[in-house]
């Protein structure tokens, strides 16, 4: 492995693992897992509850069985004992890691979200959550210095049936929360939901979930396990997949649609009407859940929300909106340093899906999400009350916009940040925009020209050396009116790639 770096994504390792895909190498093999394995095995070594055994899950991608076998080889060569879980969930190999009997000190999920079929990764647990940057950091650290543990004696492995345990207690949850005295154990009974699971590894949640509570569940779709993700992108933000979702829920005459991510930490839904509830709405209708429970309480989103859900949790809800950094890991951190500092904070949402709640460990958990929008959907059924019902004055803009600007330029983080930092200057001086206060992320500004009514966001990639400019209006043609407006300011970098901004007015 020439460069262990270029397999940390944030706080997850991602990599190429198959063959087949032009210019993409395979920079994360069996022998790069094993020794990953054995990395894991010393951080757990030095940071852990010397435990040694470390629990082992995998979404439904073509090369997860081969990196599991290699993971856990490097696991058991270093003297832990392995529970080898299968086909999981991402939040479920967290919960192995504070489940009462299975004395677990750490998880380990082989998954790489939505991305194409080739590649593959992993998520790192302990009993205090997902691993961080930082972590990432030192685990790689540890790999590319093949200091491991010597051992003659190997750990076990055994192999454990956890998703279904994981399974069961979402159906505790949901019985317990609807808390109907009339049918209690089948609190969902006389509402037909369908799961598409996009062939990841969701589709536990329909027969070992919504069926024992009652659902009907044909029309459900996608949920055989498929590592060529031969039907569409798992992933709740794709256009086909909640197309696909939306027309089923539709064709099927269903009561609600649910679609997970490939490794069920996002989710997003659809109403009765074949409606997509995910982003913006999302935040909306999971954000009234939780300040009906927690009155005045804080909302941690990501940088992009829209304004009308600003003024959705803070005027219509009476709730507190904490707009934030994008990456999911940013939001949960901020919501824990809230709640530290001594200000409520129950919910933590990204506009990708990523919610993550307080009474969950701050785990983000679409599973977990849409548990407790069930709760609430069966709890307005007995009132006669739509769940969607709750975001019916959420305001939507015309139209909205998302542009990828590319920085030619070698130095692309420090090149990224005097383009904002100039940017911000040249914005002082422009009639009808003014930036947003507080932020934490970019540049955001408020824009009331002629013909926009609406705001820009420019910000850096998390990871790539790409400006994302994401741009809404109220006003039909006022995406066009901004991006044209901001893209002659943005001339005057020469190493900012403009052609996405091309024919904007």
């Amino acid at each position: 492995m020439a460069n262990w770096f270029k397999l940390q994504n944030g706080s997850d390792i991602r990599g190429v693992a198959l063959e087949g895909v032009r210019d993409e190498n395979v920079n994360l093999s069996s022998d790069v897992a094993l020794k990953l394995g054995q990395a894991f095995a010393v951080w757990l070594d030095k940071n852990g509850r010397g435990l040694k055994k470390v629990a082992v899950g995998m979404d439904s991608r073509i090369s997860g069985n081969k990196l599991k076998k290699a993971f856990i080889e490097g696991l058991s060569d270093s003297g832990f004992d392995v529970l080898d879980c299968g086909l999981a969930s991402t939040p479920a190999m967290f919960m192995t890691t504070i489940h009462d009997t299975l004395s677990v000190e750490g998880g380990v999920m082989l998954t790489a979200s939505h991305l194409p079929f080739n590649r593959n990764g992993m998520k790192f647990f302990t009993e205090k959550g997902g691993f961080d940057k930082g972590n990432i950091t030192d685990l790689l650290q540890i790999a590319s210095r093949k200091n491991f543990i010597q051992t003659e004696i190997k750990g076990k492995v055994e192999k454990i049936d956890f998703i279904s345990e994981y399974a069961s207690f979402l159906v505790e949850t949901i019985r317990k929360g609807v808390n109907d005295p009339d049918q209690y154990s089948t609190p969902l009974a006389g509402l037909k939901i369908i799961v598409d699971a996009g062939n990841g590894a969701g589709g536990f949640f329909a027969g070992k979930v919504l069926e024992p509570l009652g659902a009907d569940i044909s029309g459900s779709q996608f949920l055989n396990p498929d590592g060529r993700f031969p039907n569409h992108v798992p992933n709740p933000e794709d256009k086909e997949a909640m197309d696909s979702i939306c027309s089923a829920v539709i064709r099927h005459k269903a009561d609600l649609g649910i679609i997970f991510d490939t490794d069920v930490d996002r989710a997003a839904i659809v109403d009765k009407k074949g409606n997509a509830i995910n982003r913006n709405d999302l935040i909306a209708l999971i954000s009234s859940v939780i300040l009906e429970e927690h009155p005045g309480s804080v909302i941690v989103t990501d940088s992009i929300t829209s304004s009308g859900l600003n003024w959705f949790i803070t005027e219509h809800l009476k709730g507190v909106h904490h707009r934030f950094k994008r990456g999911y890991k940013n939001v949960i951190n901020e919501s824990l340093r809230l709640n530290a500092e001594g200000k409520e904070s129950w919910l933590a949402i990204e506009t990708s899906g990523h919610a993550a709640l307080k009474e969950n460990h701050f785990l983000d958990d679409g599973a977990y999400l849409v548990a407790k929008l069930l709760i609430q959907m069966a709890k307005m059924k007995q009132q006669n009350q739509s769940l969607s019902s709750l975001i019916d004055v959420l305001p939507h803009p015309a139209e909205e916009g998302e542009f990828r600007l590319k920085i030619q330029s070698k130095e692309f983080a420090s090149y990224g940040k005097e383009v904002l930092e100039k940017l911000a200057g040249l914005v002082e001086k422009e009639e009808g925009w003014s930036p947003e206060t507080p932020n934490y992320e970019g540049i955001r500004v408020n824009c009331s020209g002629a013909g926009e009514e609406g705001w820009f966001l420019l910000r850096m990639s998390l990871h790539d050396p790409v400006m994302p400019l994401n741009v809404e209006s109220n006003v039909s043609g006022g995406v066009d009116a901004i991006a044209g407006r901001l893209h002659k300011m943005l001339r005057t970098f020469k190493h900012l790639g403009l052609d996405a901004l091309e024919g904007a007015s």
